[in-house]
């Protein structure tokens, strides 16, 4: 659809450049050409706007073979103008001067005129096919009647209308023949199914077979090997008991002769210990015995000497006591007492009675006047 604007009575049109624009002016050509755009007065212009671009066209139609039987057919039919000034001539393409659309409805015609033409020929080849050579070779066959009977048709040149390609997409029976002719094909289809099962089946049976095969000839040739297991492992075990044997006797008589031996040190280190102790005994007897001695030696001397002194002191006290005039008896008196006070026991406390003191006095007083 052209673009026109408005400005101060006067129109603007600006075209596609896919669209083929005429212009008249008071019954003259002014433009006639595609991606034009000029400026015209409304009420004295006649406009016309012819699509140049190819254009799909699809259509669908019902059909009958030779044999009766309903077929729909799905086809596209490519066209073009290739003559904008006879089609513009020959179906109404004018356009509003305000609005810039068609007044009527061009392309619908030029689609009645192409599906009833394609149609035509279509149900004429068709007519004369059976519905199952129609099925195998009909889109073949029908694509290229509609075709060569388009590219005949006289009435789209003088339109100027140019088919540009024809494509036939499906030609389909009605379901319920359609179901029944695919019954035969998938009833062929489903026993080479059940024979292929069958055949998978037994394929699956000689293999399980000879799996089963293979296992039981594994398992005879695993006891057999078993078998020559245990045998190998009881001669092992007889072997390394032998070798046991062997190594505990080498053992056995290595540690009696390390015993032997080591008996032999004790023994030898013992008679060395017991000779070492013994010397040792017999030099600490010896100091102990000449320590003995040295101490008797020493205590014998200090008793003389004490027994000197101590004479010495008696000889001194006696004399001192015979110088002094008093008699022996006295005088032994006086050492008894002396010997006997040395030899009593130690005498820690001495308690006086008040009778003891009354008499000690009363003998003190006496003596003293006696003394008088």
């Amino acid at each position: 659809m052209a673009d026109i604007t408005r400005r101060l009575g006067w129109r603007h049109l600006r075209g596609a450049p896919t669209a083929h624009i005429r212009h008249h002016r008071s019954g003259a050509l002014v433009h006639d050409g595609t991606g034009l755009s000029f400026w015209f007065r409304p009420l004295t212009a006649a406009l016309s706007e012819v699509p140049v671009d190819d254009r799909e066209l699809a259509m669908t139609f019902h059909a009958r073979t030779s044999d009766f039987q309903d077929v729909s057919v799905q086809a596209t039919v490519t066209y073009r103008i290739a003559d904008p000034s006879v089609a513009a001539a020959r179906l109404d393409f004018s356009i509003d001067p305000d609005t810039g659309a068609w007044r009527g409805t061009p392309l619908d015609q030029l689609g009645t005129l192409l599906t009833e033409t394609a149609q035509q020929h279509a149900l004429d080849v068709l007519a004369r096919t059976p519905l199952a050579a129609a099925l195998v070779d009909g889109v073949a066959a029908v694509r290229e009647r509609v075709a060569a009977g388009l590219g005949a048709e006289p009435r789209l040149p003088a339109t100027g209308i140019e088919v540009v390609a024809v494509r036939v997409m499906a030609l389909r029976p009605e379901p319920e023949v359609e179901r029944a002719l695919r019954t035969p094909a998938r009833e062929q289809i489903q026993q080479e199914a059940d024979r292929a099962t069958y055949e998978r089946r037994a394929v699956a049976v000689e293999r399980e077979r000879t799996i089963a095969e293979n296992e039981l000839a594994s398992r005879i040739e695993l006891a057999r090997r078993e078998e020559q297991l245990v045998e190998q492992r009881g001669t092992n075990a007889r072997r390394e008991a032998e070798e046991q044997a062997a190594a505990d006797a080498v053992r056995a008589e290595a540690e009696a002769a390390r015993s032997v031996t080591l008996a032999e040190a004790e023994a030898t280190r013992s008679v060395g210990l017991a000779e070492a102790e013994a010397a040792r005994t017999l030099k600490l007897a010896e100091a102990e015995a000449a320590r003995s001695r040295q101490l008797a030696r020493a205590e014998a001397e200090a008793a003389r000497e004490v027994g000197e002194a101590r004479a010495q002191a008696q000889a001194a006290w006696l004399r001192v006591h015979t110088e002094a005039g008093v008699d022996g008896t006295t005088t032994l008196r006086a050492l008894t007492a002396t010997r006997l006070a040395e030899n009593l026991p130690r005498i820690d406390s001495v308690t006086v009675s008040p009778d003891v003191l009354t008499g000690l006095l009363a003998k003190l007083g006496g003596d003293s006047e006696g003394a008088r």
